[in-house]
């Protein structure tokens, strides 16, 4: 299963409404706005990376993505 992080900025004013509309999405694990050079952080755990960053990229409001995969094993708690 790979796991990355979506960065995402939206258009002005759209940061809670694309968190909401991205955490629908299949393979989305959690969806995030924040504040920074960024809108929203989403985490992804998927068998389909790419089809998950497609949909992730159709969604309104989002002006630029940046996908971060994680690389290594994951942490222990």
């Amino acid at each position: 299963m790979a796991q990355a992080y979506i960065l995402i900025q939206t258009e002005v004013g759209r940061a809670s409404a694309v968190a909401s509309d991205v955490a629908g999405i299949a393979g989305v694990s959690r969806a995030e706005d924040v504040t920074g050079p960024y809108d929203v952080i989403v985490q992804v755990a998927t068998d389909a990376l790419g089809d998950t960053v497609r949909a992730v990229q159709k969604v309104p409001g989002i002006t630029r993505t940046l996908t971060c995969p994680v690389v290594g094993a994951p942490a222990s708690a």
